[in-house]
Order: structure tokens, then C-alpha cells, then sequence
């Protein structure tokens, strides 16, 4: 990331970038960030986009052989495409070619390492992957945004808003938007002001619910599941949410076994530190055999709705049942 932000910096730029991986909030920056760096303002005879998965390489080449109108570069985006994961051998020729006058700018959350294209792009560009950030960069942004807005935050916001906004970037931009304003005269952030106004996400809704399970707090986690109906939330959506959240105790547990530490399960299983610390109560709830059995139970609640066996509604208020008996 140090040398895309050099780029930017001195107005230096590759013949093409990639911006790839899992973190969408810094892809669609970066993207943002270089095509302001590479057209004037407004310039939009320079810029050519391409969105989707039915781009056609053979048009992306004759624009890109386009002299730029009255500029120094001709800016192609191409997003979303899948050509990282499709064999796409006329861009991979081409690109080595390009005209210095183009700047080819690629956006994709997933790409084959191994494939032609990104090899390309590796010769003659630059790639910059994005990925989740963890526990610690989350803090450094956050603190970083409140004080541009003249507050302070306690540590114990800190936590609480975290939890409750997760590790997704831009989820937590809007949150924090949402925090700013609802604090508009105050100059420091407390929990009750995060627990006010911050929406608490499904993945925490389904962690309360297995925490209900786990205790046998049968009422409580059928409460729960209303209360995400209530919300529109799809009951096969809430399925695969509980038989992820089963198979990630499921694979807490085994590590555990094995003798790793909770760090080590947070590098291992490539999640945040702070997702293992809170799931490691739960975790200790369930034994390995439990935690077998509800993974399975919900791989067969799925495939009965699938087949038409079962109400889909039905699955999960039966899965509940079975688990706080």
C-alpha cells in the first residue's frame, strides 16, 4: 500500500493496477484516490468504465489504444469483472504493449494468483491487496477519525463499538457517522452513547443466540430469532449464520485441543483477536461432541429445506428446541 500511496503522492503512475482482496472500503478509496490523482477534476472525456462479468476484452483494448483528449493519461476502470479468475489472454498480451498514455486500473475482491492475467499485471504494474484489518489498525482509524472530529472516545466505547460494528471498514464509517452526530455536543464518547445509536449487526444477534443455547435459555434465543424476523432477516440467511458460528467454536475448540493459545487460533483461523476472545466463553460451554452435533444438525435443517421437508422458518424454531433441551 506504501508505494500506491507514493504514486499518488508524486503523480508517478504504473501502466496498470489491481486492487484486490476482502477489505471493499479500502478497494473503492484507492479506486477514488487514484482516479482523482490521474484526471483533472471533471475530466470525464479521459475516463472509460467497465462493470460486471460480460466486459468484453477486445473493447478495453481499442480504448485503451485511444489517444487521451487535451490530458496526459486515458484512465480505464475495470471492476468486478472476473477476468482474475477467467482466463482472459488478450489483456494479459496486451498490457505488456499498452500505451504509456493509458492507465489500466483493475478492482476485484477475488483473483487466481496462478493465472496468466495476474502475472501480467505483476511484470509491468502494481498490486495492492486489501485485506480485513485487524483489531489494532481498526483502533488507530477510529481514534484517528475521532479526533478529527474533536472528541475523545473511552476504551470501553472503544470495545463496545467495535462489537457491535465489527471489522468491516465500511460499516464501521457509517456507524461512526451516525456516533458523531448523535454526540454533536459533546466532546467525549461513552458506551452508553455507542449502545444508543449504533446498530448491533446480525453476526452478534446469532452470538447471543448460541450464548442463550449454551445456557439453555430456551425463551431467550427464540426471542432472538423473532426479534432478526422482525428485521426481515431471511431464516435461511439465520441458518447459515448459526451453522458458521457452530463451525468457528467447532474449530476454536479443536485448536484448543491441540495446545494453541488464543492468538495463535486468531492467526490460525485468520479472524480477529478479538472475535476469539469474545467466543471463547462459549466456546468452553459446548464440548467437542456438542459442537459436532450442531454443525450436523444444521447441515440436515438445510438440506430438509432445500428438498422441501421443512418450512424454512420451521428449521431454525426446531434447531433452537433440540439445542436448549
Amino acid at each position: 500500500m506504501k508505494d500506491l500511496i507514493e504514486d499518488i503522492r508524486k503523480k508517478e503512475f504504473q501502466k496498470v493496477y489491481l486492487l484486490c482482496g476482502e477489505e471493499p472500503y479500502l478497494r473503492q478509496l484507492y479506486k477514488k484516490k487514484l482516479t482523482e490523482a490521474v484526471l483533472p477534476e471533471g475530466d470525464t472525456m479521459n475516463l472509460s468504465v467497465y462493470t460486471g462479468k460480460n466486459v468484453d476484452p477486445k473493447a478495453v483494448i481499442d480504448q485503451a489504444e485511444t489517444m487521451p483528449f487535451f490530458a496526459d493519461k486515458r484512465l480505464i476502470l475495470l471492476e468486478d469483472t472476473g477476468f482474475f479468475k477467467n482466463a482472459s489472454p488478450e489483456l494479459a498480451d496486451y498490457i505488456k504493449s499498452m500505451p504509456d498514455t493509458t492507465c489500466m486500473v483493475f478492482v476485484e475482491e477475488e483473483v487466481d494468483k496462478r493465472g496468466k492475467l495476474y502475472k501480467a499485471v505483476k511484470s509491468v504494474g502494481r498490486i495492492v491487496e486489501f485485506g480485513r484489518q485487524d483489531e489494532r489498525s481498526l483502533m488507530r482509524w477510529i481514534l484517528s477519525s475521532v479526533k478529527k472530529e474533536g472528541k475523545q472516545i473511552t476504551e470501553s466505547a472503544m470495545r463496545l463499538f467495535l462489537e457491535k460494528a465489527g471489522d468491516d471498514m465500511g460499516n464501521i464509517q457509517m456507524e461512526l457517522e451516525k456516533l458523531f452526530c448523535y454526540t454533536l455536543d459533546k466532546n467525549e464518547i461513552l458506551p452508553e452513547d455507542v449502545e444508543e445509536i449504533c446498530i448491533t449487526r446480525t453476526e452478534n444477534k446469532i452470538f447471543d443466540m448460541i450464548r442463550a443455547v449454551a445456557q439453555k435459555q430456551q425463551k431467550k434465543a427464540m426471542d432472538l430469532y423473532y426479534d432478526l424476523l422482525a428485521l426481515k432477516e431471511p431464516p435461511m440467511r439465520i441458518l447459515f449464520l448459526i451453522a458458521r458460528q457452530f463451525n468457528q467454536l467447532l474449530q476454536m475448540k479443536e485448536l484448543k485441543n491441540q495446545g494453541y493459545d488464543q492468538n495463535s487460533i486468531a492467526s490460525h483461523m485468520k479472524i480477529q483477536p478479538f472475535i476469539v476472545k469474545n467466543s471463547w466463553r462459549q466456546m468452553e460451554s459446548f464440548t467437542y461432541e456438542e459442537l459436532e452435533r450442531a454443525v450436523r444438525e444444521c447441515v440436515e435443517a438445510e438440506e430438509a429445506v432445500k428438498t422441501g421437508r421443512m418450512n424454512d422458518q420451521m428449521s431454525v424454531e426446531m434447531l433452537i428446541v433440540m439445542f436448549t433441551m
